[in-house]
């Protein structure tokens, strides 16, 4: 099994199939804007993006997991490091990586993100929310095309929830503990303004994602609207 630094098992990754992430990010920008996919993976978002027809360039720190990109543009760094010195129509920030449980770490992520949106981009993103970390259980799962998922070990202490997430496929089994921290709206903004964005949509019924704006562009938009 090859897994990425932060412990994704990329085999499970490449077959994971699109569940309608790219056709919410494609909704909120607009037509054809170059997309800059933080932590792409296999590129199951990125390449739907380019079907849908946005150039994209897909970042992540693992070589494995690049080698799957196909008609996307890859550039393998850490996020919180990148300098592309280019801006992009769209940032996406996926697969819950705001809900770092450092504070630290969330800050570089959207500062990295901030610095590579134009005044007039956007950032998509997808979160845990609150109400995530009230009901994720033992045993809660489901079935992704081949792959079926389950959660174990589930620990709370105050804001922080760790847990095991099991990969099965026929007879194969992965596994990746991670940890995350409940972000409630306010402090969620909070961070969101450290990095000099500001929030402007809820994009999905459940609030799973969520866009934002550069805040000094909100503010133009602000003043020329009066």
């Amino acid at each position: 099994m090859t897994t990425a630094p932060d412990g994704s098992p990329v085999e499970v990754y490449a077959l994971l199939p699109p569940l309608g992430e790219a056709e919410t990010v494609h909704g909120a920008l607009p037509p054809g804007a170059d997309v800059l996919d933080l932590g792409c993976g296999t590129g199951r978002v990125a390449r739907r993006l380019v079907r849908l027809g946005h150039p994209v360039v897909g970042v992540d720190e693992s070589a494995e997991m690049l080698a799957h990109l196909d008609g996307v543009e890859a550039v393998r760094a850490r996020i919180e490091d990148l300098r592309l010195g280019r801006r992009f129509g769209g940032v996406l920030l996926t697969a819950h990586l705001v809900n770092t449980p450092s504070d630290g770490e969330r800050h570089a992520l959207l500062a990295s993100a901030a610095r590579h949106l134009r005044d007039d981009g956007r950032l998509v993103v997808q979160w845990h929310t609150p109400s995530w970390f009230e009901t994720a259980a033992d045993g809660q799962g489901g079935t992704i095309g081949p792959v079926r998922t389950s959660l174990r070990d589930v620990r709370r202490d105050g804001d922080l929830l760790s847990a095991t997430v099991d990969y099965r496929i026929d007879d194969r089994t992965w596994s990746h503990p991670f940890t995350a921290r409940r972000l409630a709206e306010p402090d969620l903004d909070a961070a969101l303004h450290a990095a000099g964005l500001v929030r402007d949509a809820w994009l999905t019924p459940d609030r799973t994602w969520f866009s934002a704006r550069p805040a000094q562009s909100s503010k133009s938009s602000s003043s020329r609207a009066r």
